[in-house]
């Protein structure tokens, strides 16, 4: 039956095809010839477009919109020019507007403005993959991004030199923009072409123009560009910058009675170097010195109860920029549910905090650092001509130190050896940029493992190689990859690996899977396979499998969840072209998933079924379901039996407002709950934000959880040489609020706070152990301890199965409640392009609270009536030498 399902999809979705085929539009292709200055005086950049200069060519116009409406006559036409010189390229831009005074003026920080803009993309490899986006909003603030996977992937941390003015008039809104031609990648030959759009967004209509024609069931972004020609004899510009910096700090925090490393203060002054070398027009070489990243903003908080890691974006600007190359997600897809977060490169991986502790005894202090320092780190990367992509990082992080005094006598241990690491990516394009090819490999090495330090990988290196193809006009592709992973290291450290919560090769029953305690080495395999049809017409779809096997571990430079898994998954979607009476678009998606291990175990099937509505008021909903009947555990029992888990369904629904009110509220919560009631969660956030002023904005996001489950692993206790499952109840309350203010003074010149105090609790009750694993039935699964066979005293439970009054074993009380504030306030002054200034305070408070408490008093009593928080106050300041 499930094939004959599956036959029919296949063959739905081919007639669909076809009809959309019949109807296929062909878009013409525009053009626009700049014209070079060759000798005339460039136009001077104030935003008036008055400057002689600009008479040389004439305007470019008849712009068409693109959404929501898409091919019709925009509210409001826009032109362009655009000349040339041997160092610049500028661009004056018109955007006509009837009623003037209505413009939206809203100010904010660099890629992060509102209101309405005009935005300039350049395929200057003419690849139709990669650009380069100029962007400007009325109100002067610059935004720029590189493009890359067709526009798949946007990269808004690439903040190149270059100049804008903006100004208003009678007839609406004019930019100039000046762009040095070392800001942009492009081979050297007597006439270019490069690939062209011009967007504009009217913010009142929230409406966007084009001036290339830009269908929304197209299969990418830069493949659809116009051509920008006549560019002669260019001469490709070597990018050489220097970037010092200093900064100093000063860390507050409560101080610890007899602990000489607490004693309530710590000052800190460094200075570093960042440096921008172009070694040839299209290739760039990235070099940090000593790097500090004081001034980004701290990770938001979270707890997991499930023992496996939590994945947190990357924020620091050097590893930020240009990391597309570096990208390479081991199974992303249209569907989801896939792993989408593992990666063979996570950068976050370099700078650390250090993984080592060390053995101390009663009586004395350590000293133990935060972080790893980053002695210096390289980045190689850029584009040829030619098709060739090239990506190489290589970074190497300090020997680290924990010192440790007892009364007065001081020692100090390694808590983090020197560690090199190093990734190299390259990739081709072939078949008219239609196919690519591309591989990776990465490695890291440790330093001379001391004892204490040997549970660590000695080598970890891993690899891939990945392509793509695409074909009718890149409305189909298929696509994959293949990865494989070798750590090396002691016995120690590969029984570690073995018995890690992404493995578990010792579990209970999985005889496909086994620790060996004299292994030296291990070496493991996934991949990635996909097939889909992404544009022309109102139907997509995509389907393929992914797999890790059992012996799979990136986690020394990469983030992986967990191994040994294959998984098998399907998107089909349908989307609306042009907006009716009630809707703008629509979109409405069907998803199913399944899922086994390397032992043949059928450990998932899920259904899906979802949509998304941007509505004629411009609001914006979305609602899903998905049906679980089958699920099972390699995880739950933490090295124990596969556990089935009970079928269940879970929902998620949010609301936006319109996005362009001064005053505007969103939605969003999502729950899950299983038809036998053994478990149920639901979480609820609500955002509001609020712009009174052009240069002001102000958010709140209140968020709400609860998690009630009555199969939470405890402990595998070892009890009379028998291991006993122990399970519990567990009712899990968090709440959270973020806070942000951000205030414009002008583009250059921003402050932004950032708050959120978080509380997490869990009660335990009705405590059990698993006996039946794989029992249908819940109750058949679990065997509960009855209130007179347990007691509490002093956080331990005593169990006392046979009630002969000998205790048989005992267990902390797990009851926890975790209490955080993090906050950052930063200034940030760009005194000229690519040169600032930072005045940072950061505060941070993590203790642990009471469970019996309440969620607002456990706050108050831990937030605002305890123990000082750690502040730091940090000043930092760079300077760019464009040579």
């Amino acid at each position: 039956m499930k094939s004959n399902f599956l036959l029919f999809c296949a063959l739905f979705i081919f007639l669909m095809d076809i009809n959309a085929q019949d109807s296929t539009t062909v878009v013409p292709k525009r053009s626009y010839t700049t014209k070079g200055l060759f000798g005339q005086k460039a136009p001077v950049i104030d935003g008036l477009l008055n400057d002689p200069s600009w008479d040389i060519v004439a305007w470019e116009n008849d712009f068409i919109e693109a959404r929501p409406d898409e091919n019709t006559e925009p509210s409001n036409q826009t032109r362009f020019k655009i000349i040339y010189d041997q160092k610049f390229i500028y661009i004056g831009i018109q955007c006509l507007d009837n009623e003037p005074d209505k413009i939206v003026k809203r100010l904010s920080r660099r890629d992060t403005f509102d209101g309405d803009w005009i935005g300039v993309f350049i395929d200057s490899y003419y690849d139709k993959r990669t650009a380069f986006g100029f962007i400007v909003s009325a109100a002067g603030v610059k935004g720029d991004v590189f493009e890359s996977n067709n526009g798949g992937n946007e990269d808004d941390s690439w903040n190149p030199i270059w100049y804008t003015k903006t100004n208003i008039d009678a007839d609406g809104w004019t930019a100039e923009m000046k762009i040095p031609l070392s800001q942009l990648k492009f081979g050297k030959s007597h006439e270019q072409v490069w690939g062209l759009e011009v967007m504009r967004r009217h913010f009142r209509e929230e409406e966007r123009s084009v001036w290339q024609r830009l269908p929304p069931d197209t299969p990418g972004f830069v493949s659809e560009f116009g051509e920008l020609q006549g560019l002669l004899d260019l001469e490709p510009q070597k990018q050489l910058e220097i970037q010092p910096y200093s900064v100093g700090s000063i860390k507050s925090y409560e101080a610890e009675e007899g602990n000489p490393f607490r004693d309530g203060n710590d000052t800190k002054l460094a200075v570093g170097l960042d440096a921008k070398i172009g070694i040839t027009n299209d290739l760039t070489m990235d070099l940090t010195i000593n790097p500090d990243f004081g001034q980004v903003e701290a990770d938001p908080s979270a707890i997991a109860l499930d023992g496996f890691q939590i994945f947190f974006q990357e924020q620091r600007p050097f590893f930020v920029e240009n990391k597309n190359i570096f990208d390479y997600r081991v199974s992303s897809s249209e569907a989801g549910n896939t792993f989408g977060s593992d990666n063979l490169f996570y950068s976050r991986r370099i700078g650390r905090s250090p993984q080592g502790y060390p053995d101390t005894a009663d009586g004395e202090f350590v000293d133990q650092p935060e972080n790893t320092n980053i002695i210096g780190a390289a980045k190689f990367s850029g584009k040829t001509k030619n098709g060739w992509s090239i990506g190489v990082l290589e970074s190497v992080t300090a020997k680290k130190y924990a010192n440790i005094d007892n009364n007065g006598q001081r020692r100090r241990e390694v808590v983090e050896p020197l560690t090199n690491y190093f990734v190299g990516r390259l990739q081709k394009d072939f078949n008219d940029r239609n196919t690519f090819l591309g591989g990776i490999f990465t490695a890291t090495n440790r330093e001379n493992l001391t004892l204490g330090l040997d549970f660590l990988h000695k080598s970890a290196y891993s690899g891939g190689f990945d392509f793509k193809h695409q074909w009718n006009e890149r409305d189909w592709y298929l696509g994959g990859n293949l990865i494989w992973s070798h750590v090396i290291g002691s016995p120690e450290a590969i029984q570690n690996t073995q018995e890690s919560i992404a493995h578990l090769f010792q579990r209970v029953g999985a005889d496909h899977v086994e620790v060996d305690q004299e292994r030296t080495s291990l070496s493991g395999t996934g991949g990635n396979i996909q097939l889909g049809k992404i544009g022309d017409g109102h139907w997509k779809f995509e389907t393929g499998a992914t797999w890790r096997s059992p012996e799979l571990e990136l986690n020394d430079i990469g983030f992986q969840r967990r191994a040994d898994d294959i998984r098998h998954y399907t998107w089909i979607g349908y989307q609306t072209l042009k907006p009716d009476n009630t809707f703008r678009r629509v979109g409405i998606n069907y998803n199913h998933w399944s899922a086994w291990d390397f032992g043949g175990n059928h450990n998932s099937l899920m259904f899906n079924t979802n949509s998304w509505q941007n509505w004629k008021n411009n609001w914006f909903t979305n609602l899903g379901f998905n049906y679980e009947p089958i699920s099972y555990s390699n995880f739950a029992l933490r090295g124990g039996p596969r556990l089935r888990q009970s079928p269940g369904f879970s929902f998620w629904n949010g609301i936006n407002m319109d996005r362009r009110k001064e005053l505007r509220f969103n939605f969003f919560h999502n729950g899950n709950k299983t038809f036998d009631d053994s478990n149920s969660s639901y979480n609820a956030e609500f955002g509001i934000i609020y712009q009174p002023i052009n240069s002001l904005r102000i958010s709140a996001s209140p968020e709400y959880g609860i998690n009630k489950d009555k199969l939470q692993y405890i402990d595998n206790l070892d009890v009379n040489g028998q291991t006993r499952y122990l399970n519990g109840t567990v009712d899990q309350r968090t709440l959270s609020m973020s806070f942000r203010l951000n205030y414009t003074i002008n583009p250059n010149l921003t402050i932004q706070y950032w708050g959120q105090p978080f509380i997490s609790r869990g009660r335990y009750s009705e405590f059990k152990e698993v006996v039946n694993p794989l029992a249908k039935d819940f109750n058949n699964r679990i065997s509960p301890f009855d209130e007179n066979q347990i007691s509490l005293a002093n956080d331990v439970y005593s169990v006392d199965e046979d009630l002969d009054g000998i205790v048989d074993f005992s267990f902390d009380d797990p009851d926890f409640s975790f209490v955080q504030f993090r906050s950052n306030l930063v200034v940030r002054w760009e005194y000229i392009p690519g040169s600032e200034i930072y005045l940072v305070w950061s505060q941070d408070l993590s203790q642990s609270g009471n469970p019996q408490e309440g969620l607002f008093d456990d706050l108050r009593d831990n937030i605002f009536n305890n123990e000082k928080p750690q502040n730091i106050f940090l000043i930092k300041a760079t300077y760019r030498f464009i040579l």
